[in-house]
């Protein structure tokens, strides 16, 4: 898998880091049934606080800086993580970088509206443009690029979350990265397991798996935003136009994709009781953060197959921390029992 090709913005210092969970291990004993987590620390960074935005922003920064472009614009919810890193990215790369969030949760108390991931936006010099719910935001970036386009500025758009073709590569990256690390540290892992919000992380990482000659359904993904059949169709179709750049000629199935949507909850950004214990028992046994809209759910979907029984005892599990923990300062009050 040769990603030399694409455009490429380096802002990690790559690989991150894969640590075994032990303090949490030992705090649940035989609740683990034997299986071994792991933890992939994609939330580590030099800059933003950090995420798996960062993957998918090398290249999408990567491809603008190729074509010229002095400004980025993407899209996402008030406490786009996303946004946040898009804006930290931009300026630490000398972009100028335009925000257009949606009120996607129904929330407008300060501590969502002003704190976390949105006060952060506005610490690292974006301009903002807050829209109501059900808004086509996508649509008002890019007409708001033809006017930048119209005044002489070259304009690069994305879509929410950074999960365009080009944007997935990163993930493409992360999974021959996390081959590569297993294989140095001799183990034989049974599931990467990921959030799934806007689709790519996962896309990327089954393309990725494919084009190293590995099984895609080693990635298996949370859904926290769509329904399990609506976020199965789009990371399908956004990892076959992965493969598409990354390896013509080759292209996977629904059956390829593996998603439990099974503790999304009543919607996106609406807190669950499975997410706040996975966040509490991870900070109170690691030290670790999660954050309560994605890796906090999905985590949860993590720990209740364990002791399910999903895996059997000796199995090697690796949960990609996403990283997102400005956005626990958007929901004090029901982080704080």
């Amino acid at each position: 898998m040769d990603l030399s090709r694409f455009p490429r913005l380096p802002l990690l210092d790559l690989p991150s880091p894969i640590e075994p969970l032990d303090g949490l291990a030992r705090h649940l004993g035989d609740g683990l049934n034997g299986v071994r987590l792991l933890v992939k620390r994609d939330d580590l960074a030099r800059f933003g606080l950090g995420g798996n935005k960062l993957r998918k922003l090398e290249y999408l920064l990567g491809a603008a800086r190729a074509e010229g472009a002095d400004t980025v614009i993407t899209v996402g919810a008030i406490q786009s993580n996303h946004a946040r890193l898009t804006a930290a990215a931009a300026a630490r790369s000398g972009f100028s970088c335009e925000l257009f969030l949606t009120r996607s949760v129904p929330r407008d108390d300060p501590a969502y509206a002003r704190n976390g991931n949105r006060l952060l936006d506005d610490v690292f010099g974006a301009t903002v443009h807050e829209l109501a719910a059900g808004a086509d935001s996508l649509a008002q970036a890019e007409t708001r690029a033809d006017e930048l386009r119209a005044a002489g500025r070259r304009v690069y758009v994305f879509p929410s979350g950074g999960s365009s073709p080009v944007g997935c590569l990163g993930y493409a990256a992360c999974a021959g990265e996390i081959l590569a690390q297993a294989d140095s540290m001799g183990l034989d892992l049974a599931q990467i397991v990921v959030p799934n919000g806007s689709c790519g992380t996962h896309a990327g990482l089954a393309a990725g798996l494919l084009a190293s000659g590995r099984d895609p359904r080693l990635a298996r993904s949370y859904a926290v935003l769509e329904t399990g059949a609506q976020a199965g169709a789009i990371t399908l179709d956004k990892a076959n136009a992965t493969l598409a750049l990354l390896a013509p000629g080759t292209s996977l199935t629904a059956d390829d994709i593996v998603i439990d949507a099974a503790h999304r909850g009543p919607g996106y950004g609406i807190p669950t009781a499975g997410m706040l214990a996975a966040v509490r028992l991870l900070a109170r046994t690691e030290g670790l953060l999660l954050d309560p809209v994605y890796s906090g759910k999905a985590f949860a979907g993590l720990l209740h197959d364990v002791r399910a029984g999903r895996y059997p005892a000796g199995s090697n599990v690796l949960f990609v921390m996403t990283g997102g923990v400005p956005g626990l300062f958007a929901y004090p009050d029901v982080m704080a029992g």
